[in-house]
């Protein structure tokens, strides 16, 4: 008698053909690990569906075999998010053939796009009908739309435009029971009860499948600014912030990195270069935009800058003076984790804070992970107009085989207690996943953790929708 799994990936191959059943184990294996390399995970196969009703009956299916689910996108998780149990006992349910855009309006502001679509193509079809989806990250080109949408990801707009869920109009899904929620229809007012949509943003794939969403758009970029500053502090940083945000309404991006983080890019990244002509303790890089021909960012953040610096905000500054110079600007932010990685292992964290307090948390919480630990170097680097920074430690002198394992543990659990007395998340915008799971245990609310329990034992009650993330 065939098991469960075997049963499942037959009928599946025998009703929606041999790629909608990918078991060649070359195949599976590169799916079974997360970006970061730190989890690492089995499965038998790659369940592969074209459509929604596809999906709809695989995990039909699934409930009536009792086989688990990991539904992956992009596979860009931050936290073991989309990564299958140790054990074999998943299946991956791969999202990436449902990767078409099924509509795109100019005149509503609406793309509908499939939750395999691709980011950076999202971009690019916004951009030939005069529009833009303003979320982007440095992992556009192979994350989903899908796993954008489970994470409730943020990125570099979220100054201006929040995160994915302000820019999620509607969703499709499919519920653990194999039914489709079909919630596309875009209304500004739906009161007809609990809204699904929301549920189901940052839900992890642990409550259902999204299959496909509306996703607003904004006007396209007519033309941009960016620059490049450096400050003595944290706390002038958040002046420079709100003196712009007191004088104008198109800054975009906000971007925080210190001089390690900087020091760390020029040295592992080939080709970028320090922006100023001298080092800097902090750097601000910042980005201004105008979608129609009578305001130039260029000369908004030229005079934005230059009172700055005369208000003594800001030490000196830059503006890019073509698109190229632009961009690598942005590389120089973008490249700072892989630059991190180069020089040896850390920890990551995913943190926020109220925007008004974030300066002196960094600040203290450095000095106090580096007195704790002697050897290692914090670094906090990223969004700070909206209180969530990337706070990084690195193993420095400490570094050895299995350090993230064992040590690297010690100071995860010690960044997150900070966090926590200081009010604020150990998850900004990369999600819980396996990764952070414990510790959201441990420091949630029992009223909170109970609640996010329920939830899903009521939609999920068979615990076969990505096991092992988020809640138990």
């Amino acid at each position: 008698m065939s098991d469960p799994q075997s049963l499942l990936i037959d009928q599946v191959r025998t009703r929606f053909g041999p790629k909608a059943a990918i078991t060649d184990p070359a195949d599976v294996e590169p799916w079974l690990s997360d970006w970061r390399g730190r989890f690492h995970g089995k499965a038998r196969a790659v369940l592969s569906p074209s459509s929604t009703e596809e999906v709809a009956q695989i995990v039909k299916l699934a409930g009536a075999h009792h086989v688990p689910l990991v539904p992956q996108g992009g596979n860009t998780s931050m936290v073991g998010g989309a990564t299958p149990p140790a054990d074999g006992s998943a299946l991956i349910l791969s999202l990436r053939r449902m990767n078409r855009l099924r509509s795109i309006s100019a005149e509503h502001n609406v793309a509908v796009a499939e939750a395999g679509l691709i980011l950076a193509q999202l971009h690019e079809e916004a951009a030939a009908v005069g529009r833009r989806f303003p979320l982007t990250l440095g992992a556009r080109g192979s994350c989903t739309i899908g796993g954008l949408i489970s994470t409730n990801a943020g990125g570099t707009q979220v100054l201006r435009f929040g995160t994915m869920r302000a820019l999620v109009a509607g969703l499709e899904a499919v519920l653990p029971d194999g039914s489709i929620h079909s919630g596309l229809s875009g209304l500004k007012k739906d009161n007809r009860g609990y809204n699904l949509d929301q549920l189901l943003i940052g839900a992890e794939g642990t409550l259902g499948v999204v299959t496909a969403a509306a996703l607003r758009l904004v006007p396209a970029v007519y033309s941009r600014a960016v620059g490049w500053a450096g400050v003595e502090s944290p706390q002038e940083a958040l002046a420079l912030l709100r003196d712009f945000e007191a004088k104008t309404d198109r800054i975009e991006g906000f971007e925080l990195v210190p001089a390690d983080s900087l020091s760390l890019v020029l040295r592992h990244i080939p080709g970028t270069r320090n922006p100023l002509h001298e080092d800097h303790r902090w750097n601000v890089l910042v980005e201004a935009t105008s979608s129609t021909p009578d305001l130039d960012p260029v000369e908004l953040l030229q005079t934005l800058l230059a009172g700055a610096i005369e208000d003594k905000l800001i030490d000196d500054a830059m503006v890019a003076s073509s698109e190229a110079q632009a961009e690598a600007l942005w590389r120089i932010r973008d490249s700072i984790s892989e630059a991190e990685r180069a020089e040896g292992p850390s920890t990551a964290h995913d943190i926020s804070v109220a925007v008004a307090d974030m300066p002196r948390f960094l600040l203290e919480s450095k000095a106090a992970v580096e007195s704790a630990f002697p050897g290692t170097v914090a670094s906090a680097f990223g969004h700070l107009g909206d209180g969530n920074l990337h706070f990084h430690v690195r193993a420095g002198s400490r570094a050895a085989p299995g350090w993230n394992d064992d040590e690297g543990h010690e100071i995860e659990r010690f960044v997150d207690d900070l966090v926590t007395a200081a009010g604020g998340s150990i998850s900004a915008e990369h999600g819980i996943g396996q990764m952070k799971r414990g510790e959201l245990e441990r420091l949630a609310a029992p009223g909170d953790l109970a609640a996010l329990r329920a939830i899903k034992h009521a939609l999920d009650p068979g615990g076969l929708m990505n096991p092992g993330k988020l809640v138990g």
